[in-house]
């Protein structure tokens, strides 16, 4: 199955990109989604206004994207959140909650369909997340998850 992606999607693509995927994947996980849409003639002419949107959204040079990655790395992000008797989360925390974070601590607004946080984080402590800012250049926060008083 022929798809133009209109969000990124890790392993597969960004947005614009066509793919070809197996029809399972297409037909019951990216399309439901909104992830891509059927690849068409008629939607070629979608690939560049997407690609542009992308370019807008994207940070204009690598050597901007590792000015970024320093102040993010050399930063502490602080995240209260609701907890349960043993540290246990009422939930989880979602990418859109350490954008936040990060933009009160630091003052750099990260995109949080960026963000990519491994392992559902549902207890306080400290945990790695990664940033995607460039395809070429990733960061690595230390977000500490504490409880709120």
């Amino acid at each position: 199955m022929k798809l133009i992606l209109t969000q990124e999607v890790t392993g597969l693509g960004a947005p614009g990109d066509i793919v070809e995927v197996k029809d399972g994947y297409g037909r019951n996980y990216l399309v439901p989604r909104g992830l891509a849409t059927g690849w068409t003639k008629g939607g070629e002419k979608q690939v560049a206004s997407i690609r542009a949107a992308r370019a807008s959204r994207e940070l204009a040079s690598v050597d901007e994207a590792k000015a970024v990655k320093q102040r993010l790395e050399n930063a502490s992000v602080r995240l209260a959140v609701r907890t349960g008797t043993g540290g246990r989360l009422f939930g989880s925390v979602t990418p859109s909650s350490v954008a936040s974070a990060v933009k009160d601590s630091t003052g750099t607004s990260v995109d949080h369909r960026k963000i990519e946080i491994g392992n559902p984080i549902r207890s306080t402590g400290e945990y790695t997340v990664q940033v995607r800012l460039h395809p070429e250049v990733s960061a690595s926060i230390d977000v500490q998850v504490v409880a709120e008083a």
